[in-house]
């Protein structure tokens, strides 16, 4: 690719530490001035099956991960036996010794008997015997550099210096001694990785994580040829404050600075983790030393979760709930009752694999369409799509502006690939974010006034009154009302009502500046271009910069606002490409569709992905090229990931 990058995989059972294993790695390559990009994999059960996290390192900023692995940490064998053809040659693989003598088929017990047909192929493609040490050979003849490791060794040894007998609590430590033997191999600042292990682990066990690690540093360059592993780890200048965070906490912090006060959820992958930061950090202390906090309430299900948002959305506070898509399921008829009252409810919503349970764990972007249209009849909603967590942040907080100006639930439509990347990022300018609270009213401006909620007015838009407020009085139902909020199924009333709350979706599309709604990138003048929206940007922008590198005409128009569409403004830029190409992870290409349907233009190419994976550079790179020459067929749907 472009971006010189480092990359670096640790992967095991869920539950021996990867994670843990995984922020140390990434705290200390940020510490270092590198530029980090991580990836999360896990499997839906708690614990045992395979889990793996992909960091990609560099000294300039990078925006997705490639397919590429140059250093590979084995908790186990599994590991080697899923990420072995992952690795590049002459990159390097570490190993616990103990699994040398495992049976790839007989031993292994959570390989499932399709995966066992495709090992079995492998094998035989390759002339791979049965055994982790048939897979390391196989790796020798690649060039691949083994480190065979004695954790248990290292363990006890370790044990004598800290006085610790128990294997038990020592064997805890593998981790840390996986990032030790790793950072020694990459020749990286040890002081660095201290100073993440002590950013990691609670001041009572920092020490003894803090002997693993050095213990782990100085076995590996006393044992192994560490000169001899062609990668190497740099130390880079840093001339600006940074962040490294997920897309999970970008949300939440976006939410808190945007003037969310009132956070309702009920637990679901990968959505409550953004509810259990902001929980975690719910006392907030302004500027001038006051204390703030903010209400996050886990319901008993959906339905109450986003009932209870709208309910304090109604007593003023500026609300959401957060969920993904069997919880999104769930939350639709509130989502209607709140189209009907014009609430500004948002919902933030992570797309995962479908339908019903389908990947509970796995990236889509799935549930475009479904958004669109989610509960019965016809009412005006706002979507936004981020593409990447720097967007998600600033996002979060606008989507608040966006509901209250507007009067309208508004959906903040992210996937399960953001959620759970993390990635380094300059401080972001929270100067741009402003709060716009929209046509609110007070006890003030009702004295001597028939106060009306739904009053008509020219643009649909109608004073807002918070409840309780003095001189205000209103009515709330399901049922289609008149402008006081009275019951009335009157036919004429009926079409004014309809007609205003629609009728706003046409003042956001001339309202909302087209620079937020959507983005371009590249070449305005290209004869192809590749449309697309979510998290596929950042494989996109990356393929988009190797390819102009080898002088093809290329553009992307990145789609952000997603509903209401920006119809004129895409038809304007599609009308004269020789290929657009589409790009998404769903099997139906939604967008596509809904381009034809908006714009009578169809997409003359589909790249897509539904295995529950992330688009990578590399494979998003291939498919345009294959376009870009004429080596493609309409439709190329995409596999790489374990």
């Amino acid at each position: 690719m472009v971006i010189d990058s480092i990359n670096w995989m640790a992967g095991g059972p869920q539950g021996s530490g990867v994670d843990t294993a995984s922020a140390i790695f990434g705290k200390a390559c940020g510490y270092g001035g590198n530029y980090v990009f991580g990836r999360r994999e896990y499997h839906s059960n708690i614990k045992t099956m395979h889990s793996y996290f992909h960091q990609r390192l560099s000294k300039q900023p990078i925006e997705a991960n490639i397919a590429d692995v140059d250093l590979l940490a084995a908790f186990d064998a599994e590991t080697v036996v899923r990420h072995v053809s992952e690795i590049v040659n002459e990159g390097g693989l570490i190993v616990d010794s103990r699994d040398l003598s495992v049976n790839t088929l007989q031993d292994i017990k959570t390989f499932s008997e399709e995966y066992k047909n495709q090992i079995r192929d492998f094998q035989k493609e390759n002339g791979v015997g049965e055994t982790i040490s048939d897979y390391l050979n196989y790796a020798k003849q690649r060039r691949i550099q083994v480190y065979a490791i004695s954790y248990m060794e290292l363990l006890k040894e370790i044990g004598k210096k800290t006085g610790i007998e128990n294997l038990g609590t020592l064997s805890k430590m593998i981790n840390v001694l996986t990032i030790g033997v790793s950072f020694a191999l990459l020749k990286y600042d040890r002081k660095l990785v201290e100073n993440a292990i002590k950013a990691t682990f609670h001041e009572k066990i920092v020490d003894m994580n803090l002997t693993a690690l050095n213990h782990a540093y100085d076995y590996t360059e006393n044992t192994f040829d560490v000169k001899g592993f062609k990668y190497k780890l740099e130390r880079h200048p840093i001339n600006e404050q940074r962040i490294f965070l997920t897309g999970n906490q970008a949300v939440a912090m976006g939410k808190v600075l945007g003037g969310c006060r009132m956070q309702t959820y009920y637990p679901i992958t990968p959505a409550a983790d953004e509810s259990e930061y902001i929980e975690a950090h719910e006392i907030l202390k302004t500027k001038t030393g006051n204390q703030e906090a903010v209400i996050v309430l886990q319901t008993e299900d959906e339905i109450a979760a986003v009932n209870s948002a709208s309910g304090a959305c109604l007593a003023g506070a500026r609300a959401a709930t957060s969920t993904s898509g069997p919880g999104f399921s769930l939350m639709v008829e509130g989502l209607g009752w709140a189209g009907n009252n014009e609430v500004p409810l948002v919902i933030t919503y992570y797309q995962r694999g479908g339908p019903s349970t389908g990947q509970p764990t796995r990236h889509s972007q799935q549930d475009l369409r479904f958004a669109i249209h989610a509960a019965h009849g016809e009412f005006a909603r706002i979507i936004v799509a981020s593409g990447d967590i720097e967007e998600c942040f600033f996002d979060a907080a606008e989507v608040f502006n966006l509901a209250e100006k507007y009067q309208m639930p508004t959906i903040h439509l992210i996937d399960k690939g953001m959620a759970n990347s993390s990635q380094t990022y300059a401080t972001f300018d929270y100067s741009k974010v402003k709060i716009d609270r929209g046509l609110i009213v007070g006890k003030k401006e009702l004295e001597d006034k028939d106060y009306k909620r739904f009053e008509f007015s020219e643009n649909g838009i109608s004073p807002r009154a918070f409840l309780g407020t003095k001189n205000a009085i209103q009515w709330y139902s399901g049922d289609e009302h008149n402008e006081r909020g009275n019951i009335n199924e009157e036919p004429l009333n009926r079409r004014k009502m309809m007609d205003k709350r629609i009728g706003k979706l046409e003042v956001v599309n001339r309202e909302v500046p087209m620079e937020f709604r959507a983005k371009f990138f590249g070449d305005k003048d290209a004869e192809n271009i590749v449309v697309s929206w979510g998290s596929t940007k950042g494989a996109i922008i990356e393929s988009l910069n190797q390819l102009r590198e080898e002088n093809k005409s290329l553009g992307y128009l990145q789609i952000r606002m997603i509903h209401p569409f920006p119809s004129a403004y895409i038809k304007q830029i599609l009308s004269d490409k020789k290929r657009i190409i589409d790009i998404e992870n769903n099997h139906m290409a939604q967008l596509g569709g809904i381009i034809a349907e908006q714009t009578q233009i169809q997409p003359s190419h589909y790249i897509l992905k539904y295995t529950g994976r992330p688009m990578m550079t590399t494979e998003v790179y291939g498919a345009i090229l294959a376009v870009l020459e004429d080596r493609a067929p309409q439709r190329q749907v995409l596999m790489l990931g374990a």
